[in-house]
């Protein structure tokens, strides 16, 4: 990883029920916010929210949504799909640039809540799909998106890049095995409904489980559905410590990510040295020893 200035920008979802024409709006509306941030950021990492080009709550049946979005190519050219805007943005810019979008499945009806990392000449680096969709959303739930299965991590010329979504976030194993793999950034794009103390806590954790960078950004506004979303989006070090933080109106945040000092004291500011690994130091014998309790199918005692 080298230094570099990454940014995440929030945007409102058009709140009328949804279309082409919505979808359209949308894609222009967040293209016209990340070339505003570049201009005042000269950020090389750009992240936008979660279903930035839809909102998260569509309002129709799964199979209604995979009529109006795209597939996206697990790596190159994206010039047939529905995100080209996004890929010529990120040639123009010369930036990398991380997208969320619902894509469409291999049968009609099945939609995957993605995230898509695009490179500087504008090629698909990779696509990562929700592994933890939130209850309200998942098929088993009666909501319209399909779980994935996969893990993503990229190589690029910045970092070595993983991608969450939204509630993934609150899954430590997901964080765990991009950052075993190699993850030194975290992207987590996201459309929040709990609460923003909760996205605050979830993100600083990840990044301090793991000593990784997480870059949040969460949608702002109104979607289809009526559901208000809160912004608060935010950039944290490999320490926890959130060192760019937004309100809740549309806009951007950014921040220098630094290799060099992202681990050099225990919390900002103090003498006290950084000397311990998460990673490093995990009790191995202990995750051996205990696999079937990792696995085990599980629920709280709590009521709810």
């Amino acid at each position: 990883m080298r230094a570099f200035t990454a940014a995440a920008v929030q945007v409102a979802p058009r709140s009328e029920p949804l279309s082409a024409e919505s979808i359209a709006a949308n894609i222009e509306h967040s293209i016209e916010w990340t070339r505003r941030c570049h201009e005042a950021t000269g950020a090389e990492l750009i992240v936008l929210p979660e279903t930035v080009t839809t909102g998260f709550s569509p309002n129709c049946s799964a199979e209604e949504l995979w009529d109006l979005i795209s597939e996206i190519p697990g790596r190159g050219d994206a010039s047939h799909t529905l995100l080209a805007p996004y890929a010529d943005l990120a040639r123009e810019l010369d930036i990398i640039l991380c997208v969320g979008a619902y894509e469409r499945g291999e049968q009609r009806g099945v939609v995957y809540n993605a995230a898509v990392l695009f490179g500087r000449d504008g090629s698909v680096l990779g696509v990562y799909r929700k592994t933890h969709p939130f209850c309200s959303e998942a098929v088993s739930g009666g909501g319209w998106v399909t779980a994935g299965d996969t893990v993503t991590v990229v190589d690029t010329d910045l970092a070595r890049i993983g991608m969450i979504i939204c509630f993934d976030g609150d899954y430590p194993e997901l964080s765990r095995i991009q950052a075993v793999r190699g993850a030194e950034v975290i992207l987590r794009p996201t459309a929040l409904l709990r609460s923003a103390d909760i996205f605050e806590l979830t993100s600083r954790a990840r990044a301090y489980d793991n000593h990784v960078f997480v870059i949040a950004p969460n949608c702002t506004g109104i979607d289809p559905a009526g559901v208000f979303f809160f912004g608060n989006s935010h950039i944290v070090t490999p320490v926890g410590h959130i060192i760019a933080k937004a309100a809740s109106h549309e806009g951007w945040v950014s921040a220098r990510l630094d290799p060099n000092e992202a681990l050099q004291s225990l919390t900002p500011g103090s003498n006290v040295p950084q000397i311990f690994d998460h990673l490093r130091d995990r009790n191995l014998d202990l995750i051996r020893n205990h696999r079937d309790d990792l696995e085990a199918p599980a629920k709280t005692s709590f009521p709810h």
